[in-house]
């Protein structure tokens, strides 16, 4: 249970900040927003990667398939964010 946490972490953290490197801008979420944001990605990357192969990704391990769903995730959280907030892109 513990190794599951933090491999969450862990990817949540890579995919975060990915996905701010992908999609530069200012929400003002700051490491810990970021990381949670990483980890709401990861969620969603999960379920719509469960939805597309009805394979579960619910997996502990930290691989490079993980990082990409969590990523792709990470990616629809901040626009869901941004739609949610109405914070504009800035750079």
């Amino acid at each position: 249970m513990i190794m599951s946490l933090i491999v969450w972490l862990i990817v949540g953290a890579i995919a975060g900040y990915i996905a701010k490197m992908l999609i530069p801008g200012d929400e003002g979420l700051g490491v810990v927003g970021t990381i949670v944001l990483g980890i709401v990605g990861a969620l969603v990357g999960g379920f719509l990667a469960f939805l597309i192969t009805g394979r579960p990704m619910d997996s502990p391990d930290l691989d490079i398939l993980s990082i990409v769903v969590a990523v792709i995730g990470a990616v629809i959280a901040v626009f869901a964010y941004r739609m949610l907030t109405g914070r504009s892109r800035t750079t």
